[in-house]
């Protein structure tokens, strides 16, 4: 099952300033505005490698990495180690506390069902990712994956080290607290190893960047000396981790006129639907966060509230019923697609669908036009995933937004030196 290792970690040195500001969120995140500010309080910021500009950009970041390593910007580990990350966060005044181990996992495909995606992928979105492991031989960001572990001895690992002082610990600008330890004792990385040998890992967050490693993998021809594309770079976090939170990700609709009427004459065959002030949107989610409930906002002061009849329930195009029972399915298939003639292929190529995780942005965009309706859904549940997962099935993108991002540059990856 899955072949977990140590990994000897490149990082940024002192010389580089303060941590903080030499990393940045994932790479796809990030506005232009965004990126030229990081690059504005720290001129080595990670954002220049991870999301390099210019005409040769991908051979720009590779000059750019042999540059900061020659100076002693960044410097690799001599020995290899598990690294502990940490995310202390609050969301809607409840604390959080998530952890995870980053290392290096053995690429497997997803037929060998050891590594598992949830979600569709873009095929624009992993060119631009591969061409950039080809410019620098490197993996700036980690891809986030779950485990089960119902022994506990990970966890006692992890609570042991985290009970010393960190290597670093920063807050950022949205009061995400982030602290980072390095587990090198032989036995702990062996309990480490041992103990997910027998496990499979779900991916949360990076199916691009997993697909784009295995892509990178195969086409690695005349290898460098000292080349090694077998793996890539994981943090690794328990499925039961009380810290681990799921956002929604709301469908705003574009370039084309949506109505409630038309909405409602289509979906009431289906859906149980009444209309709200809208000051009550969030707290009608919420309430209905079980039974595949929906809300659609045109404009104004109410919106429309939808709920799925129990006999509407039903097999989506022969797909699991895992998938099937996903809110993000059902809405894709009985309202987009069934009710607006939005199709699939509309949807992979955002010409009608746009994606926002803030329940506010979504509300607003309707308001001022850049959007004509705005359907918001409850999220994801961890469990949902896995059942996805392990049907061997995939949810549709955007189906997940794991809270908070992982910082990239923390802790990054060499595979061809």
């Amino acid at each position: 099952m899955a072949v977990i290792k140590p990994i000897k970690a490149l990082r940024f040195t002192a010389k580089a300033g303060n941590i903080a500001d030499c990393v940045c969120p994932p790479y796809d995140i990030i506005s232009e505005s965004e990126r030229a500010s990081l690059i504005e309080k720290n001129e080595y910021n990670v954002v220049r490698l991870e999301l390099p500009a210019g005409e040769d950009k991908y051979n720009e970041a590779g000059r750019i990495l042999n540059s900061w390593m020659n100076e002693g910007i960044l410097e690799r580990d001599e020995k290899a180690g598990i690294y502990v990350y940490r995310e202390e966060f609050a969301v809607k005044g409840k604390e959080y506390c998530l952890t995870g181990i980053i290392c290096l996992v053995e690429l497997c495909n997803f037929e060998e069902r050891i590594i598992l995606p949830h979600e569709e992928t873009l095929t624009k979105a992993k060119q631009d990712r591969l061409n950039l492991m080809r410019g620098t031989g490197c993996n700036f960001s980690s891809i986030y994956s779950l485990y089960s572990d119902e022994s506990g001895k990970i966890a006692s690992i992890i609570e042991a080290k985290t009970a010393e002082a960190p290597i670093c610990r920063f807050t950022d600008e949205e009061e995400v607290t982030h602290s980072l330890w390095k587990i090198d004792c032989a036995d702990d990385i062996y309990s480490i190893v041992a103990t997910l040998d027998d496990k499979q890992l779900f991916i949360a967050d990076g199916h691009h960047r997993y697909e784009t490693a295995i892509n990178y993998r195969n086409g690695l021809t005349n290898a460098p000396e000292g080349a090694d594309a077998s793996c890539v770079m994981m943090t690794l976090v328990d499925m039961d981790d009380k810290g681990l939170v799921v956002f929604p990700t709301h469908r705003l609709i574009v370039d084309r006129e949506v109505s409630r009427e038309e909405i409602e004459r289509e979906c009431e065959k289906d859906f149980n639907i009444k209309y709200l002030p809208l000051c009550d949107l969030e707290a009608a989610l919420e309430m209905g966060e079980n039974s595949h409930t929906y809300a659609l906002y045109t404009g104004g002061n109410d919106f429309m509230l939808m709920e799925l009849k129990e006999e509407a329930k039903r097999n989506i195009d022969g797909r699991s019923d895992a998938y099937s029972d996903l809110d993000v399915s059902i809405l894709h298939s009985y309202v987009l697609e069934n009710a607006l003639g939005i199709d699939k292929e509309n949807m992979a190529n955002q010409i009608n669908l746009r994606y926002t995780r803030s329940m506010s942005e979504a509300i607003e965009s309707v308001q001022n036009g850049k959007a004509s309706a705005a359907f918001l859904i409850n999220a994801t549940k961890v469990g949902q995933i896995k059942a996805v997962a392990l049907a061997g099935d995939k949810m549709p993108q955007k189906s997940t937004y794991f809270y908070p991002k992982l910082k990239t540059g923390l802790v990054m990856n060499v595979l061809k030196r």
